[in-house]
């Protein structure tokens, strides 16, 4: 196909492979590094965050300027994480296709997910108590604190129903985004693969984990301090309404990235396929219970 279309790029079913070889690595992680490069990720995906408020913070700029200029600079955490190297959640999602290819164990999928979820946690709310603590909210006279506070009373105050929904849209998003990023042989390709999907989810309003993750607890830490009195919602951003918005934005996020985009293209091109060279073997068939 790359020869057809005349691009360097790996072709889909190349990437389908990939990612799935991938998958099986990133499921034998020893334990600690699984969790400091969960927590990385955590912290990687909170600094898009930051730069995406800095940019939203800008009254004079129009709703779609603001949108997709924020979505733009919220890039920065998924790219920090494919190039620079970390576990994120989200991403993780696409193991289902080295799970469903009977290459990884129920087990380890699960470890996974797990481990790399409350690391990714303890990295977001590391960092929002690190800028909290150095004052970044006071910029623009206080304007970025108020629109950090506005951004995750937004977020608490969402249905469950709206909130799941928009979980589910936003991982088609950013698991596609690291798909497209695993068909680029550089790292000019990777990042800019990465780009325009996760612009598209942030302009659009769609819901991750993680970057709620820093979003809210900052909005919380913010709103003890007095900042954003003003702003609608106020009353519901607390810790309860954290894990009202986690819990659906997170089932949201893994039917959205292991389902639409995992499972689909695990049964597009590696369906029936034979694992690649040097893939790890299958795991064996369980022993019948006696």
């Amino acid at each position: 196909m790359a020869e057809i279309f005349g691009s360097d790029a790996y072709s889909p079913d190349k990437i389908a492979e990939r990612v799935e070889n991938v998958g099986v690595a990133k499921a034998g992680l020893p334990l600690l590094p699984m969790i400091a490069l969960g927590v990385l990720a955590g912290g990687f995906i909170g600094l898009g965050a930051l730069f995406a408020t800095l940019v939203a913070s800008d009254a004079s700029l129009g709703f779609a300027a603001t949108r997709v200029l924020g979505g733009v600079a919220f890039s920065l955490g998924l790219i920090l994480v494919v190039v620079a190297g970390a576990e994120l959640f989200t991403g993780n999602n696409l193991l289902v296709m080295a799970w469903v290819a009977r290459r990884i164990s129920t087990t380890k999928l699960l470890k996974n997910f797990a481990v790399v979820f409350l690391a990714n946690l303890a990295g977001a709310l590391g960092l929002a108590l690190l800028v909290y603590w150095s004052g970044h909210w006071k910029m623009a006279g206080g304007a970025v604190g108020h629109t950090a506070v506005a951004i995750a009373a937004a977020k608490v105050t969402l249905p469950f129903a709206e909130a799941f929904v928009r979980g589910i849209l936003c991982n088609v998003l950013v698991c596609l985004a690291v798909w497209l990023a695993a068909a680029g042989r550089s790292v000019a390709d990777k990042i800019l693969a990465i780009v325009f999907p996760i612009a598209a989810f942030v302009a659009a309003g769609f819901e991750h984990c993680v970057a709620n993750m820093y979003f809210i607890p900052l909005g919380i830490l913010l709103r003890a301090r007095g900042v954003g009195a003003d702003v609608p919602g106020l009353d519901h951003l607390d810790w309860a309404g954290f894990a009202h918005n986690l819990l659906p934005v997170t089932l949201g996020n893994v039917v959205g990235g292991s389902v639409m985009v995992g499972l689909v293209y695990f049964a597009v091109y590696r369906l029936g396929s034979k694992p690649g060279p040097g893939a790890a073997p299958p795991n064996p068939p369980p022993t019948p219970a006696a």
